[in-house]
């Protein structure tokens, strides 16, 4: 069940697995999909041990900024708590950085892209 109050934060990556999501939320999460318009993804090598087992992969994907709304990353917008999006926190690794990004739909969510500089 999602908490009381939430946070929206969307996914276009491992944390729409379903084992990702139990080892870092401790549940299954529900969402909707959407998309983010103006950034295009790649894919990142993930260094961190840990990151890599949870996941089962060490190639993640990543997003960033190319200004062409003719670009978009489809994913999936869910409902988490602020301690949970802290746990999110954790599970990224120092090449994303999270921000607020406006969706397809219109609504604004956080969004882990790729780290500047």
């Amino acid at each position: 069940m999602p908490p009381a109050t939430t946070e929206p934060l969307f996914s276009y990556g491992t944390l729409q697995q379903a084992d990702v999501q139990q080892a870092t939320f401790g549940r299954l999460l529900e969402g909707q999909a959407d998309a983010l318009v103006g950034y295009r993804r790649t894919m990142v090598k993930i260094e961190d041990a840990q990151v890599v087992a949870t996941s089962g992969a060490a190639y993640h994907p990543i997003v960033e900024a190319s200004g062409d709304p003719h670009d978009r990353v489809e994913g999936m917008v869910f409902a988490i708590s602020a301690e949970e999006l802290a746990h999110a926190d954790a599970y990224e690794v120092d090449e994303y950085e999270r921000v607020q990004a406006q969706l397809a739909s219109g609504r604004r969510a956080w969004v882990y892209v790729k780290r500047r500089g």
